[in-house]
């Protein structure tokens, strides 16, 4: 699923709940190659576009109102193994980040980011194997 011109081009669904946020995301992946798969601004409208539609990758936030990232992200996992997560956060603890990686996100990149930061990591993402945490 590598972005590429006779390749299959990567569909990311981008959750965040702040709207200035999400748009510039989706900027920055379809400057990059990617399709925006859709968007959404917190758990539960994630879950219902994942059941509708199944992107390569998702670009979760963390701290978002009524379900959490982590909790999105651990039902992603479960559902949907195939769907690849990175998470893209404010939040910068170390217990944040672990958690995340132990429940199966493939990349962790910390807002405020470089635009270089975030290709390089969704690129990443999807050579990473599932099973494996990022490196």
């Amino acid at each position: 699923m590598a972005v590429g011109s006779n390749k299959k081009v990567a569909r990311v669904l981008v959750v965040d709940d702040d709207t200035l946020m999400r748009e510039v995301l989706k900027a920055l992946l379809r400057d990059d190659g990617f399709e925006v798969a859709g968007e959404a601004r917190d758990g539960q409208s994630a879950l219902a576009f994942l059941e509708r539609t199944r992107p390569d990758l998702v670009c979760l936030d963390v701290n978002m109102p009524g379900m959490s990232g982590i909790e999105v992200l651990k039902n992603v996992r479960s559902r949907y193994p195939a769907i690849r997560v990175v998470m893209i956060t404010g939040d910068s603890s170390m217990s944040t980040v672990r958690e995340a990686v132990g429940f199966g996100a493939v990349g962790y990149i910390i807002k405020p980011f470089k635009a270089g930061r975030v290709s390089a990591s969704l690129h990443a993402a999807l050579k990473t194997p599932l099973d494996s945490p990022f490196s």
